[in-house]
């Protein structure tokens, strides 16, 4: 029988070793915000194990000690009450959860999404439109639009005014940081940076219908502000336009998947205007 739970053990930990190898976007961060919140995960995540892992092996000892098998074990009817028991079970919980509420609240402060940046270099706007089902990103101060990608340098800070045309969505850059709600008829800020460059998954992190599967997008961050340019000027060149708003009524049409689109120029406050739009009705 010992040998039976032996083997199942080595076959847990033989699991658990082999998808060591696999590689989450979460754990493997690329920008600042990525990696404080990687930081906060991991301690968070060990600090409870100071109470699961006791509370396992404790498990585990009683049901083999006091096991029906076990003829010698000590049975104490008359017992009732230890404070060395007591004072083990409640002070050590307490202190690792005051320790949690601290660190969540500091966290939650120092990671708000609409808390900007500090940086000496000029953060780049990016306007997010989340249609059915595909992103739209709108660079006001380019005065040109994508779709399925938004691009910009490394080191620098990017603001992002998020907000839906249809359903509640969510904006995630797991590489990058923090996920934040699209809603239609309102406007909210994410403040990212990208430190490393390379090319990154970005998704909706909310079902909003049948075509939420494909509703993804890549984040190039560029290695440096040439390389950035040279992709403005490739967009400027495109022969599509999103200078009128029925235009950008046909490409928000539900549309299961969508491949990567340029625009070289865009209808002016096209993101004011969807949002007003909501809040008109």
């Amino acid at each position: 029988m010992k040998k039976k739970y032996f083997f199942k053990i080595l076959l847990l930990i033989g699991i658990v070793l082999s998808l060591s190898a696999c590689q989450s976007s979460l754990f493997n961060p690329q920008g600042h915000i990525a990696i404080e919140q990687r930081l906060l995960i991991l301690i968070s995540f060990f600090m409870m194990l100071m109470i699961v892992i006791p509370v396992i092996l404790m498990t585990i000892v009683f049901s083999i000690k006091y096991s029906f098998s076990n003829k010698n074990a000590k049975y104490s009817p008359n017992w009732d009450h230890s404070k060395k028991i007591e004072m083990f079970i409640w002070i050590i919980p307490i202190f690792i959860i005051s320790c949690l509420a601290v660190l969540s609240w500091k966290a939650t402060y120092k990671l708000e999404p609409s808390r900007a940046l500090h940086s000496f270099i000029k953060p780049i706007k990016i306007d997010v439109i989340a249609l059915d089902w595909k992103w739209l990103f709108i660079y006001p101060d380019y005065n040109i639009a994508t779709i399925n990608q938004v691009v910009f340098p490394i080191n620098t800070p990017i603001v992002f005014r998020i907000t839906s045309n249809s359903v509640m969505n969510s904006f995630f850059i797991p590489s990058l940081g923090s996920q934040i709600y699209a809603m239609a008829g309102m406007e909210k800020k994410l403040h990212l940076i990208g430190n490393v460059s390379g090319s990154y998954k970005g998704f909706s992190a909310n079902y909003s219908g049948s075509g939420f599967s494909n509703m993804k997008f890549r984040a190039i961050v560029k290695i440096n502000n040439t390389a950035f340019n040279k992709w403005i000027t490739i967009v400027k060149r495109s022969n599509h336009s999103l200078n009128t708003m029925k235009m950008f009524y046909y490409i928000a049409q539900p549309y299961h998947k969508y491949d990567i689109e340029y625009f070289s120029s865009v209808h002016n406050n096209l993101f004011k205007k969807v949002i007003k739009r909501f809040k008109n009705n």
